[in-house]
């Protein structure tokens, strides 16, 4: 049963092949057979999971089930959630025990989910491989030796890994889809504002999104249903009303005019990746869409700009943690001073800590203009490319990574060669758009992902093409289990 989608489990609840306890249990179990392997859950919930489960079971009996109710999922370690350790992958929260749910988390509660427990992930959300958490690094369930990218690879290898049946994300810079590609499942990243910030402790405000990690498209259609609307407490939440996301999820690809980037494919790319992603678009083609080459010029500086806007926001996100109000605190200060630089030096890790710093700098008196004013005008021009590309054509699509997964431990001597993994995925976040990445080959029996990027709000037809893609083919079936 852990084997089956969202989908496939709501429908499953509902007929009464099993029950949310039965099913809540097999997924727990797995828990604490692989977890200790794989690291992909900081935390686990099994009384809370428990009496969720049982507590749906309830509701279905009295005839109160909606889609989501009795499915068991997990949470990334950012989205805060009441009475359990919100940790953030880092040493610096790791006491910390949340007042209250974030709105994504209490949205599902009210969708009468059950909350199996969070996951790993790179600290503060900063890295594309998960191996900067306090917790050790989250390994790929394909191949044991290598990352399941970042940040949200505790997520991505939980549900490759059949250890929940969905999981909420983050996408700051690729960090959902980055992942869901090396792990061979399905990561969307929907538009900036769709879904509330309101209690998902924040990296970089202009850039962080919430998103979702399934084994489909259709699966990440109904979690978005839940997740997506207007939240009077977040201030960057859209106003735009939220839609039924799974309603034209099946709506014929015909006249469907898809954009291939020229520097997509270029210099850098795997050969093997970049002719499964062809294979890919030529399927595409025999569902009736059409094909033309597209360019986005100023994608090159994409990752540039990126590593000086999200360091300078996270250098102000992250000024709160000084050992005043909650979280780590060093021992025996002397003095308020050295409180601040104990704490933050002892809580930090060197990932967090290079970013502070390159952030600081950039916002310093004299370097403001050279760096942080510069790189939003990047910014802009990167928007303006994909709001001239999406005149002709009505998505854009490419690799997700210029490769598949790579070893633990290879590129954490090179911060800059790390950053390149995102090369592909960081201007999504820049222009705020909606991106999606699912399966669509293996190379050397690990999985490869093909991304499709939408227009502003375009999530309904970001699903719909993916789902049919998954409905012709099956790479979305093959997992590591």
């Amino acid at each position: 049963m852990i084997n089956l989608g969202l989908a496939q489990i709501s429908r499953a609840l509902g007929s009464g092949e099993f029950s949310s306890v039965e099913l809540t249990q097999k997924y727990l179990q797995e828990i604490a057979k692989q977890n200790s392997d794989l690291n992909a859950y900081i935390t686990v919930c099994d009384e809370l999971a428990l009496s969720q489960a049982q507590a749906a079971d309830e509701a279905r009996s009295q005839g109160n089930a909606g889609p989501m109710t009795g499915i068991p999922i997990a949470h990334k370690d950012l989205f805060c959630t009441q009475g359990i350790r919100t940790s953030c992958g880092s040493k610096m929260l790791d006491n910390f025990i949340a007042p209250y749910n974030a709105t994504v988390v209490e949205n599902f509660i009210n969708a009468g989910t059950v909350t199996l427990g969070k996951t790993n992930m790179d600290e503060f959300a900063m890295g594309s491989s998960n191996e900067t958490s306090f917790y050790g690094p989250v390994k790929n369930p394909w191949n044991r030796d290598l990352v399941p990218g970042g940040s949200s690879g505790g997520s991505a290898a939980a549900v490759s890994g059949r250890l929940c049946a969905g999981a909420t994300a983050t996408d700051t810079g690729g960090s959902i889809r980055q992942p869901a590609s090396f792990t061979g499942i399905t990561g969307l990243k929907p538009t900036y504002g769709r879904v509330s910030r309101w209690g998902m402790v924040a990296f970089a405000s202009s850039l962080d999104q919430a998103g979702t990690m399934t084994q489909t498209a259709e699966d990440a259609a109904m979690m978005l249903n839940v997740m997506a609307g207007v939240d009077p407490k977040d201030s960057t939440s859209s106003d735009r009303p939220a839609e039924d996301y799974t309603a034209d999820i099946d709506k014929p690809l015909t006249g469907l005019k898809i954009g291939l980037p020229v520097q997509h494919f270029s210099e850098g790319l795997d050969a093997t990746v970049e002719q499964c992603i062809r294979d890919a678009v030529a399927e595409f083609e025999k569902l009736g869409a059409t094909v033309k080459e597209i360019s986005l010029p100023n994608s090159h500086l994409s990752v540039s700009a990126y590593y000086v806007i999200a360091p300078a926001e996270a250098s102000a996100n992250l000024s709160r943690y000084d050992g005043v109000r909650y979280g780590y605190r060093c021992e025996n200060p002397v003095n308020l001073e050295d409180m601040y630089k104990r704490t933050r030096s002892e809580g930090f890790g060197t990932e967090v800590k290079r970013r502070i710093m390159v952030g600081t700098y950039a916002l310093s008196a004299g370097y403001y203009d050279a760096y942080y004013i510069k790189a939003q005008k990047i910014r802009r021009l990167i928007k303006n490319d994909f709001e001239k590309a999406f005149q002709e054509v009505d998505v854009i699509m490419g690799p997700t990574s210029p490769h598949t997964a790579f070893a633990i431990g290879s590129k954490n001597d090179d911060p800059v060669t790390m950053y390149l993994e995102d090369i592909y995925t960081i201007a999504v976040n820049l222009a705020g758009l909606p991106g999606i990445s699912i399966p669509a080959g293996l190379l050397n029996g690990l999985p490869i992902g093909l991304q499709i990027v939408g227009k502003d709000f375009a999530e309904s037809q970001l699903l719909n093409v993916a789902h049919k893609f998954q409905q012709a083919t099956d790479w979305h079936e093959k997992s590591p289990v």
